[in-house]
């Protein structure tokens, strides 16, 4: 009997229940956030929602649809907890990052609320696995304020655009900057490394980008060593959406595409770098 299939046991009220085919659809989007140790969830009728922070200058969130899942319950209109990622994908890979041809680890997730354990039940090849990992209080998120009216600047881009930046550009430079411009260049990157500058820049005409909405131009810099962590989604993604706010607050979010069709997205949040005076740009 498919775990979707089975009730809970006679009494038992969960919180947040769910249950996936595939366990390696929801282990392969953590691994894309999967920068920290801990990470916070959220579940509401919608899907889930797993945020990881880091020296309150990032913020990487995944999403996963409550319609990717064969059974999504959330009794209340929100559940959230914090639970040790690292321990949450090593229990999920349980049975091996790779399956055999033609079989998948079926994941059912059980959590009754505040307090107690977030449990799995883990099946391929008739062997099934309960792991329970414990929960803790969720800490106070960053909010950056990012909605849509407050978008300055967006484009779409189809993601091997930005896979082969990340590899031309001189990754020995501590920032990244993002020119976006209703004129020329339109859309460029730069980096500034051992072996001088670089610029990439990509026409708003070009094969790769798939929408182009800016309305003024900027100029901002990033510390790289708070973009390499969404190079994991980038790698996962088909395409990746850039948006800037008027105070240069960068949102990448990335289109990942499941082995089954379905879509998910893993979004990125970072703060431009302080210490860069417009004198220097």
């Amino acid at each position: 009997m498919p775990f979707s299939a089975q009730p809970p046991a006679s009494g038992e009220r969960y919180a947040l229940s769910a249950s996936l085919d595939n366990a390696r659809h929801l282990s392969s989007l953590l691994r894309a956030v999967h920068f920290q140790d801990h990470a916070t969830c959220l579940a509401t009728a919608s899907g889930l929602r797993v945020t990881v922070e880091d020296a309150k200058c990032i913020q990487a969130n995944a999403f996963i649809q409550a319609e990717i899942f064969q059974e999504f319950s959330v009794q209340e209109e929100s559940v959230m907890f914090r639970i040790s990622l690292s321990v949450l994908l090593d229990c999920l890979t349980i049975f091996g990052t790779s399956s055999l041809p033609g079989t998948s680890t079926a994941l059912r997730m059980c959590y009754r609320g505040y307090g107690y354990p977030l449990m799995l039940f883990l099946e391929e090849g008739g062997v099934v696995t309960v792991c329970k990992i414990n929960t803790q209080e969720p800490d106070e998120l960053l909010d950056f304020d990012f909605c849509s009216t407050k978008v300055v600047n967006k484009i779409i881009l189809q993601s091997e655009g930005l896979r082969e930046a990340f590899a031309e550009l001189d990754m020995t430079s501590e920032v990244l900057q993002i020119t976006m411009s209703p004129d020329k260049p339109y859309f460029r990157l730069s980096t500034f490394g051992n072996a001088g500058s670089a610029h990439l820049d990509y026409p708003r005409d070009s094969d790769l980008m798939e929408a182009f909405h800016c309305n003024q131009t900027q100029t901002n810099r990033y510390k790289i060593s708070l973009l390499k962590p969404s190079t994991k989604a980038l790698a996962l993604s088909c395409k990746v959406s850039i948006r800037t706010d008027a105070q240069g607050f960068l949102s990448l979010q990335y289109m990942i595409r499941n082995e089954d069709g379905q879509i998910c997205f893993v979004e990125y949040y970072c703060c431009p770098d302080e210490n860069i005076t417009e004198a220097e740009l």
